[in-house]
């Protein structure tokens, strides 16, 4: 059987005064999602237990079947694999993010969506000058990096808190605490200073964009391991990504990820690209992954336009075209899913943990009711399912 998993990245989300009580998947222009929602079945999955957190790495890990209570290292670990990294049995890795603070405000949790070369730069500069063989300092796209403590003594376990939860936010309080903290504001004041009066960023203030004020270390985790995909589901599978997050998993449980020129993870990115790189795949794999962090982007810039969007383009360049092509699979047969890994709301502009809507088509799949493909229409469903990483065994199993 050939499936394929599409997952707009935070595009769930709540009725909007601006959308005249719709969400942006609601006022979206959608017809392929929706004719295979009405052609298929359609329910609600929580990706994210409560009380862990509230991103993409835990629910993602349960999109693909991996019980995150069970299987979550952090997020740090897993981008480390995808770039990498070997990490020893007493190293921490830790997100890095570039941020805007100003007045000890968290004004900007991507220092403007900073460009890969010039935060490169910055990275390469407190490597200079604060790095060394006890911590090392590893670029990565845009304004997420990566910080590696080796050999450490002590666990360095200390509560952290995303900066994009922080944004509009004064940051005092919500800096890290307990275990390893005290080395880790440490570092961050010290970045604070080297990054203050670089080059690079008296040039982005000069343009009016947001300077790379200071680092945010957050999301840490040491080694990480994980079943490999076939061993659990018997199918060869591959990812289409563009952010190091997704890359790590499909690593560690064993996928390829298939490259796409072009592709961002943020409202500019490839859709095209991305779709047409997904129907080549299908002649290779059994599953695709295509994951598009657009719509989660959007969600944090309470960016309403542009969340609806990067909806409209997933649905128009990879729903469709993708949907076409498993359609040839007749005779092996073929599944979709497509659905959110958690929701990013307008409003609040962070994660959530609520349930997000799916929609399953393909072969053995027929609708027991016909709705379109939204929170409200996945919400009248009885196909509740309570534990995300149950999902998968029932894509891949159910007729």
């Amino acid at each position: 059987m050939k499936s394929a998993i599409i997952i707009m990245d935070g595009a769930a989300d709540l009725p909007l005064d601006e959308l005249e009580g719709k969400t942006p998947l609601q006022a979206a222009n959608i017809p392929n999602c929706n004719r295979l929602a009405r052609s298929g079945k359609v329910g609600t999955t929580r990706n994210i237990p409560k009380g862990m957190p509230l991103g993409s790495d835990v629910a993602i890990l349960s999109v693909l079947g991996y019980d995150p209570k069970k299987n979550y290292p952090g997020r740090a670990p897993l981008e480390a694999a995808a770039q990498g990294i070997e990490l020893g049995p007493n190293d921490w890795v830790f997100r890095c993010n570039f941020v805007t603070v100003i007045d000890g405000v968290m004004e900007d949790y991507s220092a403007g969506h900073i460009s890969s070369a010039e935060a490169k730069a910055l990275i390469d500069e407190l490597a200079r000058q604060l790095g060394g063989a006890k911590v090392q300092f590893f670029p990565g796209v845009s304004y997420r990096h990566l910080v590696v403590f080796r050999d450490c003594r002590e666990p360095m376990s200390a509560t952290t808190v995303p900066p994009h939860d922080l944004l509009a936010q004064p940051i005092a309080g919500s800096e890290p605490r307990g275990p390893g903290s005290d080395v880790l504001k440490t570092l961050m004041n010290r970045a604070t200073d080297v990054l203050a009066n670089h080059e690079i960023n008296r040039v982005r203030r000069d343009l009016g964009e947001n300077p790379a004020t200071a680092i945010w270390l957050w999301g840490q985790g040491q080694q990480p391991q994980l079943t490999s995909f076939q061993e659990r589901f018997g199918v060869r599978g591959c990812a289409i990504t563009a952010v190091d997050l997704v890359r790590g998993i499909a690593k560690l449980i064993g996928w390829p990820v298939i490259e796409v020129p072009g592709a961002t993870g943020y409202l500019d990115t490839n859709y095209a690209g991305k779709g047409a790189a997904a129907i080549e795949a299908l002649d290779h794999y059994d599953l695709v992954l295509v994951h598009v962090e657009a719509p989660d982007e959007a969600g944090h810039n309470a960016n309403v336009r542009g969340k609806i969007e990067a909806i409209e383009a997933i649905d128009a360049n990879i729903v469709g075209p993708l949907a076409d092509k498993l359609a040839s699979f007749q005779t092996s047969g073929w599944r979709i899913l497509v659905l959110p890994d958690h929701p990013t709301p307008i409003r609040t502009r962070s994660h959530t943990d609520e349930p997000v809507p799916w929609l399953l088509a393909g072969s053995g799949i027929a609708a027991v009711i016909s709705l379109p493909f939204d929170e409200a229409s996945a919400a009248r469903s009885d196909l509740n399912i309570s534990r995300g990483c149950d999902l998968m065994e029932y894509f891949l199993k159910e007729r």
